[in-house]
């Protein structure tokens, strides 16, 4: 649920030769050559959108449903890595020949083969945690397969792919509360980077555009603006909306025998979790914007294949900030600090293998 592209500069180290089939290599080139080939850095940037959307929709973390929905979104980020390659095998051939498929490291067929098996998975896993992820992942899943076998080349491609990450975080609320409605803000601010990042991938093989850049620069500017603006009603209990006449949300102090006014004044008292929790969200949208903002403006000013290649997987690796930052403003810190934490690891991958 990430712009699918060209490997980014360093991506053909320990590659096969063109030609070379996946019998010949030995078995550590060619868990390299499957790492390669399902992108696995850009992995981390993926269970945010489960945390967020459950965070948007008011539910713990913590919740069972809440890994159900990660591992959906897990496997069925993976089934369209793995489709991409094989439907773009013959592209890839004259492009970008170090591969996994032109290379011969992986087979066309064992490609395919693990974006089915991916896609089942992903659709039991959302089944498990009930019908209405189920009917969210449904539509998550055909939009991944209609991206990679027919609008990916179309001017529905960016659409597409921002669809698919906001179906993703909406998986995560109607998994765990089922009602993916109250997450549809968040769901929409993912979906405009993800378009906007999608937008600079198309030219990232052949650069030349500094107009895509520009957009996207101007789109992280606009929804850092829009994430610090908290959502009605967020910061009156340790989700975010007000507990009303209610029994104290967990965090917030407890009510003692005492004079009605004061019963009420505790229980209106936001835990310290939530008081932080406007900080946070200004925090972590700053470092979505300094993720993605200086490597849009290299790109703009010099749009040439690797500077824009370098914009995509910066833009890429911004949506862990980001997908924190929407966490934090509907009132979980929690889950906040869970998805930043994945920044790191995804870095420290990227390394390894190239993100994009």
């Amino acid at each position: 649920m990430v712009p699918d592209g060209a490997g980014a500069a360093g991506t053909s180290t320990g590659s096969a030769p063109p030609g070379r089939r996946e019998g010949g290599t030995s078995r550590p080139n060619r868990g390299r050559a499957w790492a390669e080939l399902l992108r696995l850095p850009a992995l981390f940037t993926v269970p945010g959108d489960a945390l967020a959307g459950a965070a948007a929709a008011g539910a713990p973390a913590a919740r069972p449903r809440v890994l159900l929905a990660v591992g959906s979104s897990l496997c069925l980020y993976e089934a369209g890595m793995a489709l991409n390659d094989w439907a773009d095998r013959e592209e890839d051939a004259a492009e970008r020949p170090h591969r996994p498929l032109p290379s011969g490291r992986v087979r066309p067929a064992a490609a395919l083969t693990a974006a089915c098996a991916l896609t089942g998975a992903g659709l039991a896993l959302a089944a498990r945690a009930g019908r209405p992820a189920l009917a969210v992942a449904a539509p998550l899943a055909a939009t991944v397969w209609a991206y990679d076998l027919t609008l990916k080349h179309t001017p529905a491609g960016p659409a597409a792919m921002a669809t698919t990450r906001a179906l993703d975080l909406l998986l995560g609320a109607a998994a765990t509360t089922g009602r993916p409605r109250r997450a549809l803000p968040s769901a929409a601010l993912l979906g405009a980077h993800t378009l906007a990042v999608t937008t600079v991938s198309r030219r990232e093989t052949r650069g030349g555009s500094s107009l895509a850049p520009l957009a996207a620069l101007a789109a992280t500017g606009l929804l850092t603006h829009l994430v610090n603006r908290r959502p009605a009603g967020a910061g009156g209990d340790e989700r975010g909306r007000g507990t009303g006449g209610g029994e104290p949300a967990p965090g917030h102090t407890a009510a003692t025998p005492s004079a009605p006014g004061d019963r009420a004044a505790r229980r209106s008292r936001p835990s310290p979790a939530v008081r932080a929790a406007p900080r946070l969200t200004t925090a972590l949208a700053a470092a979505y914007a300094a993720t993605a903002a200086r490597p849009y403006v290299h790109a703009a000013l010099n749009p040439s294949p690797p500077l824009t290649q370098r914009a995509v997987g910066a833009g890429i690796r911004a949506t862990v900030p980001l997908q924190a930052a929407l966490a934090a403003r509907t009132g979980s810190a929690a889950g906040a600090l869970v998805i930043a934490a994945l920044a790191p690891l995804g870095r420290r991958f990227a390394r390894k293998v190239s993100i994009t």
